[in-house]
């Protein structure tokens, strides 16, 4: 007489391999999840040390346009930015950089030097040489970036957004 608890051969290599398969499954799987997931876990640095060359580069008392990139890698897509800033050197190695991005509605102003100040083609916006608002709609003055001069050279602490 055989009672519950009894198991034959075929019942035992049953229960081995299925345990067998679901550690093996457990092994690679759970690695494979990770890899797939990740990138989308993964959060990028929104602030970066950006160089804008030599001080000698820069005219005094002239903003000058500056264009760089950034690469963002958001999961699997990847983007390329494209940003600017005008930097304005005064006397001896003091220096001031604002965005090109208007206030208001992120349009990208320009320097026009015949008025000495930058405009906004999108509603007519003017900042003066400083940056701040001279006339039009935006609510704030160009933002400035804050300036580190190392060996000769510009450096600006960039933050996206």
């Amino acid at each position: 007489m055989t009672s519950s608890h009894d198991i034959d051969r075929r019942g035992f290599v049953k229960i081995v391999l299925t345990f067998l398969g679901s550690i093996m499954g457990a092994v690679i799987g759970i690695p494979a999840i990770g890899y797939l997931v990740s990138p989308a876990a993964k959060t990028q640095k929104s602030e970066a040390k950006i160089s804008l060359g030599p001080l000698e580069n820069y005219q005094v008392g002239t903003p000058t346009l500056f264009s760089f990139t950034r690469s963002k890698i958001n999961g699997w897509e990847k983007t390329v930015n494209s940003y600017g800033v005008f930097v304005l050197r005064k006397e001896g190695d003091q220096v001031k950089v604002f965005s090109n991005i208007c206030t208001h509605l992120s349009c990208r102003v320009s320097w026009k030097e015949d008025s000495s100040e930058y405009i906004c083609p999108c509603h007519d916006a003017q900042f003066d040489i400083e940056g701040r608002v001279l006339g039009g709609p935006p609510p704030a003055p160009l933002n400035e970036y804050p300036v580190e001069i190392e060996e000769g050279n510009i450096f600006i602490q960039f933050t996206e957004g």
